[in-house]
C-alpha cells in the first residue's frame, strides 16, 4: 500500500506580483523622521521623570535669583574733540541722549533738557563758550534748514527729539572743522 503525498502548490503564474511601492518624497521622509523623534523623545522624558522623581526639591524663589540694575551713571564717551566749542556741543549732544530732549523750557521736571539747557549744563558756567556754542548750532541749523530764528524756536519746533540730536552732533562736526 502506497500512500502518495500531495504534491507541492504550484505557485500562480496567472496573478501577477504586487508592484513594488513608490519612491517617498522628501516631505514625507521628513514627517516620518519627525514623528519617531517625537516618540523617541516622549520615550526620553519619561526616563528622565522617572528616574528624577526620588531626588527631593523645592523651587527655586526667583527673588533671590532675579536682581535689579546696579544705579551707575552712564558711561561717557571721551571727547572726541579736542577743541572747547566741538567738545561742548559733543558733550551736550550725550546728554539729550542720555538724559532726555524737552521743549518750551530748558530743563523739564524729569530732568530732559533742550538743546539751549545741554549746551548750558555743559559750558560749566561759561557764558562765552556758551554763546559760541550756541552760534555754532545756529550756524549749522541755518545751513539745512534756512532762515530761523534762534535755537531755542527751532528747538520748539520738533515733536521728537531726532532732528534737535541731529543737529547738535552736525554742529560739534562744524566747530571741529572751523577749529573752535
Amino acid at each position: 500500500m502506497s500512500t502518495r503525498l500531495p504534491s507541492p502548490a504550484r505557485p500562480d503564474t496567472t496573478t501577477p506580483a504586487p508592484a513594488a511601492a513608490p519612491p517617498l518624497s522628501l516631505e514625507e521622509r521628513l514627517a516620518l523622521v519627525n514623528a519617531a523623534m517625537t516618540a523617541r523623545l516622549d520615550e526620553a522624558a519619561v526616563a528622565y521623570e522617572v528616574n528624577t522623581a526620588y531626588i527631593d526639591t523645592k523651587p527655586a524663589d526667583l527673588a533671590d535669583v532675579v536682581t535689579g540694575p546696579i544705579d551707575t551713571p552712564p558711561a561717557t564717551a571721551p571727547d572726541l574733540y579736542p577743541i572747547p566749542v566741538a567738545a561742548v556741543l559733543q558733550r551736550a549732544h550725550q546728554r539729550l541722549n542720555s538724559g532726555g530732549w524737552c521743549t518750551n523750557s530748558l530743563v523739564d521736571a524729569d530732568g530732559a533738557r533742550c538743546m539751549l539747557g545741554a549746551i548750558r549744563i555743559e559750558a560749566g558756567g561759561d557764558r562765552r563758550l556758551e554763546g559760541d556754542a550756541a552760534t555754532v548750532l545756529l550756524d549749522a541749523i541755518r545751513r539745512q534748514f534756512g532762515d530761523v530764528d534762534s535755537v531755542p524756536s527751532f528747538n520748539d519746533a520738533h515733536g521728537t527729539a531726532r532732528v534737535p540730536l541731529r543737529m547738535v552732533d552736525q554742529a560739534a562736526g562744524l566747530a571741529d572743522a572751523r577749529g573752535l
